[in-house]
């Protein structure tokens, strides 16, 4: 297959993108995610709904066979869960929520087509401490390490505690989404061990996300529990340390196109697991 979207090799590349945005009829709904690359929805859930996800959490963080399992991501320094992935495999509560059609026909509107899960986790981001995520493109992993072949991929994060402005919140770059960085540097074997601790491979330099900052800005996401913020695969995002007393959880769930199915990967020595990069091409629904 072609690969439209060259990355990791010798040096940066910069390509235009060469997919849609959104997929799906035009609506003035989504106008300001074709544009911008993000939707915001202030409340999503509602109160009691998001006190049923945080006891699902709290519940899913405390059962030692969770902790002891691969989908779990312990941080570093505070040997906290700072990921646990595939949640909607694990808990029947997250499953129901992956298949709400307030969020799943949202995905199919986008990509136009049925959707199923390509990734799910719950970020916990516990205060005091708890690390960020380096800025990057999601695309770019998904593309170099999964094998996604197209940008027909869309992301939702939905809060589960309140997003402040000093807790580690999501920042993602407007517009940015319009191009795609190809990093420099080849792919570790097993690199997601590392990686979802860290972000080293397929991490922009700081001269080009400077470059990026300067001509798209910076937006960062605040909201109460139960918001929610629709963002395309190819969004230049981040998010910062959490050194408040405040936690910030959210659900993270990446729908893909039945229609772009993974191949080999385009920059990687061999897939990541099905826990992080499903094959299970089911629709939701």
């Amino acid at each position: 297959m072609t690969d439209l979207y060259p990355t990791r090799g010798a040096v940066e590349v910069t390509t235009p993108r060469r997919d849609p945005v959104l997929w799906g009829e035009p609506s003035a709904e989504l106008g300001d995610f074709e544009r911008d690359g993000f939707l915001t929805v202030d409340e999503l859930l509602t109160r009691t709904e998001v006190l049923t996800y945080r006891a699902e959490l709290k519940r899913l963080i405390a059962d030692p066979a969770v902790r002891n399992n691969e989908r779990a991501i312990i941080e570093s320094s505070s040997q906290e869960i700072r990921s646990i992935f595939e949640v909607h495999r694990i808990s029947e509560v997250f499953a129901r929520l992956v298949r709400d059609p307030r969020v799943v026909d949202t995905a199919r509107r986008i990509l136009g087509s049925d959707v199923y899960v390509h990734q799910s986790r719950v970020n916990v981001k516990p205060g005091f401490g708890a690390g960020g995520f380096y800025w990057h493109s999601d695309f770019e992993t998904w593309h170099a390490e999964d094998g996604l072949p197209r940008m027909r991929t869309v992301s939702v994060s939905i809060a589960l505690t309140e997003n402040r402005d000093t807790n580690g919140g999501l920042m993602i770059m407007p517009s940015s989404h319009r191009t795609f960085l190809g990093c420099a540097g080849a792919t570790p074997k097993d690199n997601y061990k590392r990686s979802l601790r860290m972000q080293e491979a397929g991490t922009p330099s700081a001269s080009a996300l400077t470059e990026m900052a300067l001509e798209h800005g910076i937006k960062l996401f605040t909201g109460p529990a139960g918001s929610a913020t629709w963002f395309d695969c190819n969004c230049m995002h981040g998010s910062g340390d959490n050194i408040t007393p405040f936690p910030r959880s959210n659900v993270f769930i990446v729908f893909n196109s039945v229609e772009n199915q993974p191949v080999e990967p385009f920059a990687a020595p061999v897939r990541r697991p099905e826990f992080i990069a499903a094959r299970d091409f089911l629709p939701v629904g």
